[in-house]
């Protein structure tokens, strides 16, 4: 009885939040082509968060598309599902996600020059769903805000996104391929579930260095690889990172110290910033993480036989 009353109760809150997102009026095309394309995470803008709480409210980057009277939702919007085309006239559209037996219901609407969609997922037949997802997209003069709440969560979280194009680049830092000597060598760390991460630098030469980093598990069997370069460009040098032989993601160098390099780039997802650093013990430390705040992901690499 108590599990029939549950469900019924959490069907209840999922309609009375659903039903909020129906349109009260229809975009105009302009309205709804100006969400088209990518957008990539700039900053958080939550109300009262400290520097170490922030991050994006979804995804990194996100891909919409529209259509009269419909958005698809590409990429970057939580389900695993690509290319949904959703009404927005709170029509649910639904799809069963194979890989993990859920249904997935998705609407969409628009009210007062915000697009809204809710996303919820269903594990089995006649059960309530698990949560409601909220995302409400909202174009300004600068880009796009988007706030996401949940269920538990009425609050949410505040994002800003632009457009890859319409982030600037920082200035770069003058430097030569020489100041990177440092980096040099066979570096290796050991992480705390016991695989490792391997990086082999070459020596300065012909205006660059090369890179390649392999990651290790337990079983001894590789799991992750990546292409590294750093290269001269116009006065400063230029990051190159390729995980898996994927096309080539560019940061520049927008710090250099004796033994410290940042290399940025605020127009990719993530990471934002890559930054090594050599301490006078021999241990290069790579950090990588957003332009401002969050908690940076941090590598301790040793030499390797050290």
């Amino acid at each position: 009885m108590y599990r029939q009353l549950l469900i019924i109760f959490l069907s209840i809150v999922a309609f009375l939040m659903t039903s909020t997102a129906r349109p009260q009026t229809l975009p105009r095309t302009d309205e709804l082509r100006a969400l088209d394309g990518e957008w990539v995470y700039v900053e958080d803008r939550t109300e009262g968060r400290t520097l170490e709480q922030m991050g994006p409210p979804m995804s990194g980057s996100f891909s919409l598309r529209t259509e009269e009277g419909a958005v698809i939702l590409v990429s970057g919007h939580g389900s695993g599902q690509r290319d949904v085309r959703v009404k927005l006239d709170g029509t649910v559209t639904e799809l069963l996600d194979k890989a993990v037996n859920t249904t997935v219901r998705y609407r969409a609407g628009w009210k007062e020059g915000s697009l809204t969609t809710d996303t919820d997922f269903v594990r089995k037949p006649g059960e309530a769903p698990e949560g409601l997802i909220r995302r409400e997209f909202r174009l300004t003069p600068g880009g796009l805000l988007v706030r996401v709440t949940t269920t538990n969560n009425s609050s949410g979280a505040l994002g800003f996104y632009q457009h890859p194009q319409d982030i600037p680049m920082p200035k770069a830092a003058k430097a030569s391929i020489g100041d990177l000597g440092w980096l040099s060598g066979a570096w290796v760390a050991t992480r705390s579930t016991g695989s490792s991460v391997e990086e082999r630098w070459s020596p300065p030469k012909g205006g660059s260095i090369l890179g390649t980093s392999r990651s290790v598990n337990t079983s001894g069997k590789m799991f992750a690889f990546e292409f590294l370069r750093v290269v001269e460009r116009d006065g400063g040098l230029v990051y190159i990172a390729q995980p898996g032989g994927a096309t080539p993601t560019e940061f520049v160098l927008t710090e250099l110290g004796p033994k410290r390099a940042v290399f940025d780039n605020p127009r990719h997802d993530f990471p934002k910033r890559i930054v090594y650093e050599l301490s006078g013990k021999g241990v290069l430390t790579a950090t990588i993480g957003f332009m401002k705040g969050g908690t940076p992901r941090k590598f301790e690499f040793a030499g390797e036989g050290g």
